[in-house]
């Protein structure tokens, strides 16, 4: 049995403050294999991007990892990102133009990086730049151009190509497609999935809109107030939902065959609680319909694919 390309052991992560350490992600654990799409969803505030970041090195002070494990291809990373940000583990950020540089042509920029990380002479670098131009469908005639020159799919798409220039075997795209209409964003999101299934990299795709997920992801992972609380395959997860957390999320996303001017979503009540004020026992119940004694004292244990107690041994005790 070869190890999974990238695993998360009870990552843990919190940012002290003068009175408190806020705990911002708790004992999130998940693997992810090569070629795999792995979707991260849940609202602001879930600790999506965090993951993230913690996986890339990125966190902003004062956050630290305290806890767990990162390995990619069996090397642990945790703690020295920066020997594979880049080159074997790429990053497309949520707004385009905050990644790219205003001043310089996205040919420089790509002949930059790939250079940078493949080591490659000028001549040969220009010449991969263009047929990564060609690989995201935008003409390699314009190579000259300024970002600003673009709209803003085209930027995205231009994202993409620099991530994926060194080759990397992961890839994290923080929401990619926010900033873009609704047509603009499936043509992006169907070009990151079929360009990783290509090179056989893997994706993590991080994301609030369950109706991504379902179109593009194979394996999706739920997370609320820094806690993984459901995971397992999308199409399941989407057929049957199991978290009460999960279920509201699916409630909430529109069908278009059936909805109407009329027609009015359900909505979770409350919102994500501040990690100043973070509830006891599961993190959810002050929002959960089915919540039961035992939710307010105690975390339910991650088990088969959904930490719930409506899942659990302690069931019994909340009758």
């Amino acid at each position: 049995m070869t190890a999974p390309l990238l695993e998360v052991s009870d990552l843990s992560v919190e940012f002290p403050q003068r009175r408190q350490r806020l705990q911002a992600l708790d004992r999130i654990s998940f693997t992810l294999e090569a070629g795999e799409v792995l979707g991260f969803v849940g609202e602001s505030g879930a600790g999506k991007s965090l993951t993230g970041a913690a996986i890339m090195g990125l966190l902003e002070p004062p956050g630290r990892i305290t806890g767990g494990r990162i390995t990619l291809q069996g090397q642990r990373i945790d703690g020295q990102a920066e020997s594979v940000r880049g080159r074997r583990i790429g990053m497309i950020f949520q707004d385009p133009l905050t990644s790219l540089n205003p001043l310089r042509t996205v040919g420089d920029q790509l002949v930059e990086t790939i250079q940078l990380h493949l080591g490659m002479d000028a001549g040969a670098a220009a010449q991969r730049a263009g047929e990564l131009l060609d690989e995201v469908g935008i003409d390699r005639a314009r190579i000259g151009a300024y970002p600003h020159e673009f709209s803003g799919g085209m930027r995205q798409r231009i994202v993409i190509a620099l991530a994926l220039a060194p080759e990397p075997e992961l890839i994290i795209a923080d929401e990619p497609t926010t900033a873009l209409d609704v047509s603009i964003q499936a043509q992006v999101l169907a070009l990151l999935r079929r360009l990783c299934k290509e090179r056989g990299a893997a994706v993590i795709l991080i994301t609030h809109d369950m109706g991504v997920i379902a179109e593009t992801t194979d394996r999706v992972a739920v997370l609320y107030a820094g806690r993984l609380v459901e995971t397992g395959r999308t199409a399941e997860v989407i057929a049957a939902p199991r978290h009460p957390y999960t279920k509201g999320l699916m409630a909430a996303t529109p069908n278009l065959d059936l909805v109407s001017v009329d027609t009015v979503l359900p909505q979770i009540p409350g919102s994500m609680p501040s990690l100043a004020a973070l509830p006891p026992g599961c993190r959810f119940h002050p929002r959960c319909g089915d919540v039961m004694p035992v939710c307010r004292r105690t975390a339910a244990p991650f088990i088969d694919g959904v930490a719930c107690h409506l899942y659990g041994a302690q069931t019994q005790e909340a009758g």
